[in-house]
């Protein structure tokens, strides 16, 4: 029979003060499972839910309010590991018939197909035709 050992006393626990509390918190110096690391895990989930309900409190992740195109556009494989680009006309925001800056139309292009082709592409060379519907469209090579 094994003999039975007393246990030790436990010495009695000091209160914290206010600013040796919020700087455990702030240090996360709680067990996992411990009541003060239940109240860090329920303040932080509170934060993230509620803080979006405040009026006011804009975190700017909001959808876009600007509509995709109108129109389909075409995207096809170019050989030299690009991409060209069909847009229809009336989807990029430009008059093809107007004499506009080399980086104008540039911009006016990448901004018409970035719903397609994401915001890191380069516009190389663009042209303009008439399809058989009469349509003018926009030829645009991209690449990443």
């Amino acid at each position: 029979m094994e003999p039975i050992l007393a246990a030790k006393p436990v010495p009695p626990q000091t209160r914290r003060t206010l600013r040796q509390l919020l700087l455990s918190y702030f240090y996360w110096t709680y067990p996992r499972g411990s009541f003060h690391y239940d109240i860090m895990v329920t303040l932080i989930l509170l934060f993230i839910f509620l803080t979006p309900q405040i009026p006011g409190w804009s975190y700017g992740d909001q959808p876009s309010s600007i509509a995709g195109p109108a129109h389909p556009i075409q995207v096809v494989a170019d050989d030299d590991h690009g991409l060209i680009v069909t847009v229809a006309a009336s989807d990029v925001n430009l008059d093809p018939r107007t004499a506009a800056s080399e980086n104008a139309v540039k911009k006016a292009l990448r901004k018409a197909i970035e719903p397609v082709t994401g915001d890191a592409v380069f516009v190389t060379k663009w042209e303009t035709f008439t399809d058989i519907q009469g349509n003018v469209a926009w030829k645009v090579w991209a690449h990443r």
